[in-house]
């Protein structure tokens, strides 16, 4: 968009050049030229050699007057020449350059004509073509950095309205499919902890009746010895299997930089801004002073993306604010809704990852919102908490300045 700036501009540059210069070679020579001057020296001649002069080829002059006592007693524009020792005055009009100026006009309708269409043409190819391919400029290294919630405003354009749709339609897909992966991986976890828990009993009782297989003590003590020894080497591996269910899953690659607040609130407010608009909610930005941030400006975004998110599901829909406070060196940005609908009892495991409160039951979802947001925010050295306020949840992150 830039660049199409940069080139409207120096066509409108062109454009304004080639007026002046059409109507500087089209007046040059009917102003400076000052042609009844050619009539009146070859009227002179003409008087010089005959002692008189045809004015009916002239098309400037209008008459010639010998000296006399009203000789300078005119309303017309003239000039005086001498002609064998004798003044006569030659009257001139400059009004045969009409024509002149006729022409400069046509020239200036067609050259603004012109201007007009190229301008038109130019500005069209602007706000029709351009501008809504503008709007799509950030949604593919959004999707690839794996953040689908980016809203895509559908539009009627005959160009581009089949390709936004598509692409909204490919981003919904893929925020599907990202969905039936975390399912899978939850059924996998839930599967894995329960194998895990099944193995230990049989376990317990291997251990339990080892001792007492056989009647010879000597036999008995290497037999429990041997199964007590396997037992124990499966309980430790059905630990690592267990520990390691408990691992992330997900991948969470922090590059950390330093920003501006209001770069962060700007990416938000240009997400949510219309979105909440149409749905009747009021949004809400209190002001700050703007500051440098430490993190990762994208992970950033993430991060405040699915806390508003989950304001947008699990409020009421009638107000939604970005709030700002300041605490030693941390600026603290907090996303209030109202209608908060989650028990005071589950907010602890608000942060837990695959956790659904009970507010949840019929709202889709993974339960991992917050649980990525608080991950983010820990790698970036800050933190994230949230607290119910008089029926209002507040979901606060705590950045860093740099």
């Amino acid at each position: 968009m830039k660049a199409f700036n940069k080139i409207f501009a120096a066509v409108v540059l062109v454009l304004a050049v080639l007026f002046g210069a059409a109507n500087i070679i089209l007046l040059a020579d009917g102003a400076g030229g000052r042609p009844y001057r050619v009539e009146i020296s070859r009227l002179a001649r003409q008087i010089e050699a005959y002692g008189h002069a045809d004015l009916s080829d002239c098309k400037y002059v209008t008459g010639i007057e010998e000296y006399g006592g009203d000789f300078f007693d005119t309303d017309s524009d003239y000039a005086v020449r001498e002609i064998g020792g004798e003044l006569y005055r030659f009257d001139y009009s400059v009004d045969g350059g009409s024509g002149r100026l006729r022409l400069v006009l046509v020239v200036n309708v067609i050259l603004g004509g012109m201007a007009a269409v190229v301008l038109f043409v130019m500005l069209y190819v602007k706000f029709a073509i351009l501008a809504p391919f503008e709007k799509l400029a950030d949604v593919p290294c959004e999707l690839a950095r794996g953040n689908l919630t980016v809203p895509i405003k559908e539009t009627k354009n005959r160009f581009f309205g089949r390709f936004i749709w598509g692409v909204d339609m490919l981003r919904e897909n893929m925020e599907q499919q990202k969905k039936r992966e975390l399912d899978l991986q939850r059924e996998k976890k839930m599967l894995l902890l329960s194998l895990s828990h099944d193995i230990k009993t049989p376990l317990s009782a291997i251990k339990l009746y080892a001792k007492g297989l056989y009647k010879s003590p000597e036999k008995q003590l290497e037999t429990a010895k041997c199964i007590d020894a396997k037992a124990n080497e499966i309980e430790r591996y059905v630990s690592q299997i267990v520990t390691a269910s408990r691992e992330d899953f997900l991948s969470f690659d922090v590059h950390m930089g330093v920003f501006y607040l209001s770069g962060l609130v700007t990416k938000i407010k240009g997400y949510y801004a219309e979105k909440l608009s149409l749905t009747g909610t009021d949004f809400l930005v209190s002001r700050y002073a703007d500051c440098l941030l430490n993190g990762d400006f994208d992970r950033s975004i993430e991060v405040l993306q699915n806390v508003m998110e989950n304001a947008v599901k699990y409020g009421d829909g009638k107000s939604i604010s970005l709030d700002f406070s300041e605490e030693d060196d941390c600026i603290l940005v907090t996303v209030r809704n109202s209608g908060c609908t989650l028990a005071d009892t589950d907010l602890p495991h608000a942060f837990e990852s695959f956790w659904r409160g009970e507010n949840a039951e019929n709202v889709p979802g993974s339960g991992l919102g917050l649980y990525i947001g608080r991950t983010l925010m820990r790698k970036m050295n800050g933190e994230i908490f949230a607290e119910i306020r008089d029926g209002e949840m507040y979901v606060t992150a705590v950045f860093t300045k740099a």
